[in-house]
């Protein structure tokens, strides 16, 4: 037994007089002498002498009761619930590492919480025995003295963020919906609405403060690991767990922004106004939200400073007339502007608790959009009046000046061309787990659309977003062979034990490419 507690507190890599302290603790504390006398640790020992570990000798919060992992277990998605044998809390990055080294040594199974907002089953959830590394209390929001950087904690949400930043007259490159975390939104990459001016949110990344597989906790900028760096900036949770990120601020506060109504019969003359939009696009400070439910269309027409009169590159839609305004031109704030979208998210019926999302793109064609269109609203109707279920049809303005921004702070691992286009994306609002695979067949339907039409008329972008990707896509396949290669180097460089690809129980993980 006392050999087993040796090999296994000399595989944390502890100083010595902790090191001395643990293989004490172990030898005399009966649950674990009991489980380190046995022939075979199973799994189920596993998790249990991590719990004590962590819970008892290095006293970190830990939740493992039925009713608190219930409760902390809840995700945005209720087809993410599943139930660990416990979640732990770090407060800060010290705690990760001790985590992530118990982990490594025990061979124990893991997921990483940054917000909960991804619809994709065990991405930040896992079943029993593991646990789940939920980061809610690295919420940290700081302002650098000079208000020229922003460091962010991965537990934070976007909605505590701009609230913070309200009155600084400054702001981030970030989420759009308040509700999402801050790790998992800027590891995907991070599309917001300025993204035309200021480029992705992990463009505005100056440097990532991670947990590397072994728990070393170290700093990831342009000049330290920059292989890392250009890896984390979409690479996804692949290489470690990211404790603070440190934002370059943008001098945004103050904005413009009207929301209009119109029919759904006039979704032909949207996209044919978006398309042109999008062909003679040249004022980086004006952006487009365009969402075409069964029902009706939403556009919203944004700029990144105040306005006397709606700026005139949002010319192309004023000959179509709205049903109503659902925001007036107004000159608001980032945070007044977030705090619509949030309530307009949330207002989906509380029964319609299954969600998902899924990520195409393509070239500029307003014909291509209203063919693809039309082959998804007449399945996303039928599934309604079989199951209930909402369904979206998103188009996403990109541009050229995004990517561009991109490549002149140190390039991202995307691999994306700089060049117009547009991110297509889906949200699937339903109820019941028995009708999954019926509601997801449309959007999976849809994508094949957008492939087989784009690719007969040259429009096809094999580009998948992470951020809007579902369960069984390949976003990071669609980064090119070339970036895929890197990444993977990357991956084996940082983590040669592979940990993030072995352990982790679920993501899109360069280990399923």
């Amino acid at each position: 037994m006392s050999d087993k507690i040796t090999t296994f507190v000399e595989s944390l890599s502890l100083s010595s007089l902790q090191a001395q302290k643990l293989q004490e603790w172990l030898q005399g504390d009966s649950d674990t002498a009991a489980i380190f006398s046995s022939q075979n640790i199973t799994k189920s020992a596993s998790i249990k002498i991590a719990f004590l570990l962590l819970s008892s000798f290095f006293q970190l919060l830990i939740v493992n009761d039925p009713e608190g992992v219930s409760a902390l277990d809840a995700h945005w998605s209720a087809a993410c619930s599943e139930f660990p044998s416990f979640i732990v809390l770090p407060k800060s990055g010290d705690d990760v590492s001790i985590v992530l080294k118990v982990v490594q040594s025990l061979r124990i199974t893991f997921s990483i919480r940054s917000g909960g907002h991804s619809p994709n089953p065990g991405w930040s959830s896992t079943g029993q025995p593991g646990l789940v590394i939920d980061l809610k209390n690295l919420n940290q929001i700081t302002v650098s003295e000079d208000k020229q950087i922003v460091s962010l904690g991965p537990g934070a949400l976007w909605g505590d963020v701009y609230t913070a930043l309200d009155s600084s007259g400054i702001s981030v490159i970030g989420g759009r919906i308040p509700s999402v975390g801050v790790g998992g939104l800027i590891l995907g990459g991070g599309f917001f609405h300025f993204s035309s001016q200021y480029g992705l949110a992990a463009d505005n990344v100056k440097n990532f403060e991670i947990v590397l597989a072994d728990g070393t906790v170290t700093n990831v900028n342009m000049e330290d690991k920059p292989d890392l760096f250009w890896a984390l900036k979409g690479g996804g949770a692949n290489f470690g767990v990211v404790t603070r990120f440190d934002l370059y601020s943008i001098p945004v506060n103050n904005i413009w922004y009207q929301i209009d109504i119109y029919q759904i019969e006039q979704v032909p003359s949207i996209f044919q106004a978006f398309a042109e939009w999008q062909n003679t696009f040249s004022d980086v400070k004006a952006t487009v939200a365009l969402i075409v439910s069964l029902d009706v269309v939403t556009l919203g027409l944004i700029y990144s400073e105040p306005c006397s009169e709606q700026p005139a590159c949002f010319a192309p839609f004023n000959d179509i007339p709205a049903v109503t305004q659902a925001i007036p031109p107004t000159n608001g704030t980032v945070l007044a502007l977030t705090q619509i979208l949030g309530a307009a998210a949330s207002s989906c019926p509380p029964h319609l608790q299954r969600h998902d999302y899924r990520g195409a793109s393509s070239k500029i064609d307003a014909q291509l959009y209203e063919d693809v269109y039309n082959f998804w609203r007449e399945k996303a109707l039928a599934v309604r009046d079989s199951t209930g279920a909402n369904q979206t049809f998103v188009l996403q303005p990109i541009s050229a000046s995004m990517v561009q921004y991109g490549i002149e702070k140190g390039g991202n691992c995307l691999g994306l061309r700089p060049e117009n286009a547009q991110w297509w994306t889906t949200l699937i609002d339903w109820e019941h787990a028995s009708d999954d695979a019926i509601v997801r067949e449309v959007s999976i339907a849809t994508t094949k659309k957008w492939k087989e039409l784009g690719q007969e008329r040259g429009l096809h972008d094999p580009f998948v977003y992470m951020n809007d990707a579902s369960r069984d896509e390949n976003p990071l396949m669609s980064y090119g062979e070339e970036n895929l290669a890197k990444l993977k180097a990357v991956s084996l460089k940082y983590d040669p034990s592979q940990v993030f690809q072995k352990l982790q129980n679920d993501g899109f993980l360069l280990s399923k490419v």
